[in-house]
């Protein structure tokens, strides 16, 4: 226990703060929304925050174009709100975790106007910039992130820009020394403020390909997915650990990557002894419904054996070396209770099962906002009524498939980023207590059952679970360094693991599905200690639709003769 470091042992809390709280009846979440309640943050356990982009920006993707990484957004207050966050944060031993945005700026930020003034500009090679094809065509057929063309047409220059994501976003070219060197001193900057780490955002993209070249078309639109054609090229790596070099080595500080696209197996490398970063934010259980294309249109189904397997297999990647960031929900992904769990399913048990692996599995938990109320997808009555970029692109990629507006519009309530940021359901009066005006973005209709001020007093809510939760992985070391051991890997109902230390075991017993399942479990039943259900009793081994359970136990195999 002492050889582990202090972000080990707590849990990680991600803020969406334009949905947080809103301090000051705009409509719109703040920093001072925050700090009103660090209180409820603290008493969930959390040791660090993690926000989302607060940095001055258009919003055309709310936050993640940024226009300045050196000030604060005026929506969401001022550089001296900022600091008032972090010290009222470390006061509650908490940590603010800022999100890094490095592949791309907005089109508006200083350094982008400069670039396209001219060819000859000081700022021409912060960006990538390519001549079009012969005919005028875009360099390569790459479709974007939120759809369309990766590239855009600069009248001025007469030159393509390439952006992974919206063309507000163009992305820079980390081949540039220049850049580099700049984009380490922004996050020395924040560290100076006194953030305890970085979240960084999209990194996969920042090393390009070393030829720019059509690929196989994935779409009746003849473009294949920009992913395909950039994420983890080779190299990357050698920009990932300057940037160690220049910000982390040796400070008492975490760095979590999102790196969608790097496999179980290339972990090593990226976190650990010889990694770049202290965890990764891989995405191979969250992507199990998806194609390589990510077309909303073209889910596909899956089982929960893949979903223990993409688990198991993160698990012990980073057993001996590196550490797991686990995370069901996030500002990109559908709710969880939706995403893993049939529409019909009881939100509150599934919530928990949930919340059980959450808090169970080796390594740090990162709880997004309103994942510990069960908060749920919303349906919204038309593609107008969404601000998800990535959702109204998505949008028209089904209608240009074939899907009627109906079809196309059951896609987004389905994936939709914005299921994620409705606000924050604090209360049952008006807009759920997030806000004194108009929010900027509807509140879930359930808000009235389900919010935070009502779950504090009903000792069998979600919220209170966590709690629980929290406070058994800090009684149990097990729960911190055990090692992880998958059990029944063949079943498709019930996801069970062991978490061993020495001569103790903890069984955590998951039944993702409706039907009960019966095991013989003796010696639990004989000398298992129960520590937490989701379910009032438990009165035999039989697993009830939903039912989640952690067992404090020793002895022998304790599923010999599990059916299965």
């Amino acid at each position: 226990m002492d050889n582990l470091k202090w972000w080990q042992k707590t849990l990680v809390y991600q803020i969406y703060p334009k949905s947080f709280c809103d301090s000051n009846g705009d409509g719109s979440g703040d920093l001072n929304g925050i700090t009103e309640k660090l209180d409820y943050i603290r008493d969930l356990g959390v040791g660090a925050i993690w926000l989302t982009p607060v940095y001055v920006s258009p919003m055309v993707d709310n936050g993640y174009d940024i226009a300045d990484y050196r000030n604060i957004a005026p929506e969401y207050g001022t550089m001296a709100d900022m600091e008032k966050l972090i010290g009222e944060a470390k006061k509650r031993g908490i940590r603010i975790v800022m999100d890094l945005v490095f592949n791309h700026t907005s089109d508006q930020h200083s350094w982008f106007k400069e670039s396209r003034v001219d060819h000859r500009n000081c700022k021409r090679d912060w960006y990538i910039w390519r001549d079009a094809k012969p005919n005028g065509a875009p360099p390569t057929n790459w479709r974007g992130i939120f759809g369309g063309s990766a590239w855009t047409f600069d009248e001025a220059t007469k030159q393509y820009y390439l952006h992974t994501f919206a063309k507000e976003q163009p992305d820079l070219n980390w081949e540039n020394p220049e850049v580099r060197k700049v984009l380490y001193e922004i996050a020395n900057f924040w560290l100076d403020k006194g953030v305890g780490g970085f979240r960084i955002d999209a990194i996969t993209y920042i090393k390009k390909p070393e030829e720019f070249k059509d690929l196989p078309a994935d779409g009746p639109d003849g473009m294949s997915n920009v992913h395909v054609a950039t994420a983890n090229q080779p190299g990357i790596l050698e920009f990932l650990h300057e940037f160690k070099r220049e910000v982390s080595a040796g400070k008492d500080i975490f760095t979590v990557a999102e790196a969608n696209g790097v496999t179980t197996e290339e972990l090593p490398k990226w976190v650990g002894r010889n990694g770049a970063f202290d965890m990764l934010l891989e995405f191979s259980h969250m992507d199990l419904d998806m194609e390589a294309s990510s077309l909303w249109c073209h889910p596909v189904g899956w089982k929960l054996t893949k979903l223990k397997k993409a688990l198991s297999n993160s698990q012990q990647a980073t057993s001996e070396n590196g550490w797991y960031p686990a995370f069901f929900e996030n500002h990109d992904q559908p709710r969880s209770v939706n995403k893993f769990f049939p529409n019909h399913a009881d939100q509150k048990l599934v919530a928990k099962v949930l919340a059980t692996v959450l808090f169970t599995l080796k390594g740090t938990p990162f709880i997004y906002e309103g994942e510990e109320l069960g908060m749920t997808n919303i349906k919204l009555s038309s593609i107008e009524c969404y601000d998800d970029i990535a959702s109204k692109g998505q949008y028209e990629i089904a209608l240009q498939e074939g899907f009627s507006k109906r079809q196309a519009l059951e896609f987004v309530w389905y994936y939709s980023r914005d299921n994620a940021r409705t606000p924050m359901q604090w209360t049952s009066d008006k807009h759920a207590g997030f806000t004194s005006g108009e929010p900027w973005l509807p509140v879930n209709e359930n808000y009235g059952d389900l919010n935070a001020k009502q779950e504090l007093q009903d000792e069998g809510s979600v919220l209170r679970y966590y709690h629980r939760l929290a406070k058994l992985r800090q009684e149990y070391d097990i729960l911190l360094i055990g090692s992880y051991e998958e059990l029944l890997e063949t079943d498709e109902q019930i996801f069970a693991y062991r978490r061993v230390l020495d001569k103790n075991k903890m069984i955590i017993l998951c039944n993702f599905s409706e039907q009960e399942k019966a095991c013989n479990l003796t010696e639990i039943e004989d000398n298992g200690k129960l520590l937490i259900s989701n379910y009032k009793d438990a009165p035999n081994l039989v697993l009830r639709a939903y039912e989640a359970r952690i067992y404090l136990c020793e002895g022998r195999n304790p599923f010999e003769g599990c059916s299965q």
